[in-house]
């Protein structure tokens, strides 16, 4: 790989994870969200090995759709309470999509199966990055609105 590409690849995983962390508004956050998914598909994938490729196209398929689901969530939340706000998050169907979002993006227990895979077909490097530093961002977004989820759920999830 380039090192102008991992340079820009890594800078990019800054930045994504430095604007979901510092972000109020469900928009930045998804944006940053974005970002890093989109900066470390490189770095997952830079052994043109066909594992290599197969854990790059699950990893996007799953960012993709919780992401998505963390944009309902956000948009559902906007339209029925008129909030944008990350600790304006009222309506419980928002505060259950937006709890699915976040275990797939996590890999918690019920939509832990793609991680261990996708570990497998990365380099050493890239899967420290993906069980620490891409961890960041989505822990974040479950804290800032941790007042809000719904417990019930939390709770089977950390029994599972």
């Amino acid at each position: 790989m380039n090192p102008h590409t991992k340079l820009i690849s890594y800078l990019s995983l800054l930045l994504g994870t430095t604007i979901t962390i510092s972000s109020n508004h469900w928009m930045m956050a998804w944006t940053g969200l974005e970002i890093n998914t989109l900066a470390i598909i490189p770095l997952i994938s830079k052994s043109h090995h066909p594992r290599a490729i197969e854990a790059t196209i699950k990893y996007f398929l799953v960012q993709a759709t919780a992401s998505t689901l963390m944009l309902f969530s956000s948009m559902t939340n906007a339209w029925l309470t008129g909030q944008w706000d990350i600790t304006q998050l009222t309506h419980p169907t928002s505060c259950l999509l937006l709890t699915t979002a976040i275990a797939m993006k996590l890999g918690l227990v019920p939509f832990h199966f793609w991680f261990p895979e996708v570990l497998q077909g990365s380099p050493m490097i890239t899967a420290l990055l993906l069980t620490t530093m891409m961890k960041f961002p989505p822990i974040t977004i479950l804290f800032m609105t941790s007042h809000t989820l719904n417990p019930t759920l939390l709770t089977s999830m950390a029994i599972a």
